[in-house]
């Protein structure tokens, strides 16, 4: 069992390639990702969002 990071658009990209073996290190990407993003001045709409699926 491992872990993948998917798309909520269903799209595919480069992070949505990568398959992690445990929860958190999916985690600590995404919020690696995620830092910066909402401390801009960035709209929402620009924002890709992504979600941490069980890969079997």
């Amino acid at each position: 069992m491992g872990y993948k990071i998917i798309r909520l658009d269903g799209k595919e990209d480069k992070i949505t390639s990568y398959y992690f073996e445990n929860y958190s290190n999916t985690y600590d990407l995404l919020d690696k990702i995620y830092e910066n993003l909402f401390c801009s001045d960035s709209g929402f709409e620009e924002i890709t969002f992504y979600d941490i699926v069980e890969n079997n």
